[in-house]
């Protein structure tokens, strides 16, 4: 504790001697002369306390301090790691000299703050977060405080002045992290039990408490508080993980191909842990003249940031489909939105997006599945695989493919992306894929499994009868299994396949 002039606390003249080892509130028989209690003084300047404290010798772990004048740094005797900070709160100056003398029996490193009453601990214990918003400085930190039931409340509207307990309530509203040990006689033991269930960690009756039981209850308490706090910060962290669950669910796309008569398989799986969420994205939508519009993307990147960008990607590419844009104007405004969102001139995104026009030769779903065409649409990114029952899987081709958005500037031409033209036979499947699913490893080595590795592998597992979901799933378990582990990428696989019958989602 620091020292003031001669040597002794504030306020430690007030304070008359105490037998040490004494029980807590076995008050002396010589008469008490005590001080006025008085008002604490706003918290100084921490510049001003330095110069208060500077100079003096060495502190005594358990030496009494009125709150008057706290020091701005505390340290062991012997240089190691600091004592716990106690502020005692009581009115009766006896009891803080009895405990004063119940620390130093205890043998424990205990550094005794002592204020009158919780008016002028509550000044002390201002939150640090609310300290720093208002421009004050922080107040001492305690590891605990300790409480004597029988000090007056000291407030001036009591929460609830019939329990008993309107101090202690007013104590963990202005301090809620710092663990409390309550004061109590024999006779307010039934109050120290309703204490703790107010939300103090523990309660000590006076005449039956001596140093070592002070001692370990305080550190009961500090331990009780920590686990308490860990606790809170847990599921505070899984409330929030919820949360973020259910947002990023929500916007992953519901496809709009009501009417087309399409089966409509997808998977999705971020490459970051604990998200639902990456920088790949897709979309499928029907317009009114019947045409089908697929995209699928892939942001560079997988952070949080890559996964809003996509998002924002998918979101206006729906846009601008359903407001009539489609081919090389709708990617040329696509990367305009890519521009004024991505956060670095570095981001980019790979795109392939597929126009299917329906079947203008016949009318009613008896004729759909014949004679159709499709635009073909790649900026940068792997060509999808067509899917027969009669060949092995074709990657369509990608002679005609242009840059990814974001790399070449729209308006001197370089960014260009025309169309392929592809006619689908009836019956026809599109497997459509992000680079997360070709780039894994094909074992040990730095082989990459490749377009031409998951035709191959497509094709083998076609023939093993699967189809639909238990096709795209075992495909990408072999993929997992081939790379030696889980993907790092993201990872998003569309197969869309023609069906005369009602939408199928899977």
């Amino acid at each position: 504790m620091p020292a003031t002039g001669d040597g002794r606390a504030p306020g430690a003249a007030d304070l008359p001697g105490a037998h040490d080892g004494a029980p807590v509130g076995h008050a002396p028989e010589r008469p008490v002369t005590t001080g006025p209690a008085t008002a604490a003084p706003p918290i100084p300047h921490p510049r001003s306390q330095a110069a208060r404290v500077a100079g003096h010798g060495p502190r005594h772990p358990s030496h009494v301090a009125e709150a008057d004048n706290l020091p701005s740094a505390v340290e062991a005797p012997d240089g190691g790691t600091a004592p716990l900070r106690l502020l005692v709160i009581e009115d009766d100056a006896s009891d803080a000299q009895l405990i004063k003398a119940a620390v130093a029996d205890s043998g424990t490193s205990i550094e005794i703050h002592w204020v009158r009453g919780l008016d002028q601990a509550t000044q002390l214990l201002v939150p640090p977060s609310s300290a720093s918003r208002r421009g004050r400085s922080r107040g001492t930190e305690f590891g605990c405080v300790l409480l004597d039931l029988a000090s007056p409340a000291d407030l001036p509207h009591p929460s609830d002045p019939s329990d008993g307990l309107e101090g202690l309530h007013e104590l963990l509203r202005r301090a809620p992290h710092t663990p409390v040990v309550v004061l109590t006689d024999a006779a307010g033991a039934e109050l120290g039990a309703a204490a703790v269930a107010a939300g103090a960690q523990d309660f000590l009756i006076k005449h039956e408490t001596d140093g070592p039981l002070l001692a370990r209850a305080l550190r009961y308490a500090v331990e009780r508080k920590r686990a308490d706090e860990s606790q809170r910060r847990l599921v505070e962290a899984e409330l929030r993980g919820q949360e973020n669950a259910r947002l990023q669910r929500h916007l992953l796309p519901t496809p709009l191909l009501d009417g087309a008569g399409l089966s409509f398989t997808r998977r999705y799986r971020p490459g970051r842990r604990r998200a639902l969420l990456g920088g790949d994205f897709y979309d499928a939508v029907r317009t009114d003249d019947g045409t089908v519009h697929v995209v699928i993307g892939d942001v560079c990147g997988h952070g949080p940031d890559e996964a809003a960008l996509g998002v924002a990607l998918r979101i206006a590419w729906r846009t601008l489909v359903f407001a009539g844009l489609t081919g090389e104007a709708l990617l040329t405004t696509l990367q305009h939105v890519l521009e004024h969102e991505r956060r670095s001139d570095e981001i980019f995104a790979t795109l392939c997006m597929l126009v299917i026009e329906p079947d203008r030769a016949g009318t009613g779903l008896d004729s759909l599945g014949t004679g159709e065409r499709a635009r073909l649409y790649l900026a940068g990114h792997p060509a999808p695989l067509l899917l027969g029952r009669d060949h092995a899987p074709l990657t369509l081709p990608a002679d005609l493919a242009g840059p990814a958005l974001g790399l070449l500037p729209c308006h001197d031409g370089q960014a260009a992306w025309p169309a392929h033209e592809v006619e689908l036979q009836p019956g026809w499947r599109l497997l459509l894929y992000t680079d997360g699913l070709i780039e894994g490893r094909v074992g040990a080595g730095s082989r990459r499994l490749g377009q031409d590795g998951l035709a191959d592998l497509i094709s083998d597992h076609q023939s093993a009868g699967l189809t639909r979901g238990r096709l795209v799933d075992s495909a990408i378990a072999e993929v997992e299994e081939l790379n030696g582990g889980a993907l790092t990428d993201d990872v998003a696989v569309l197969l869309l396949e023609r069906n005369p019958v009602q939408l199928i989602l899977g």
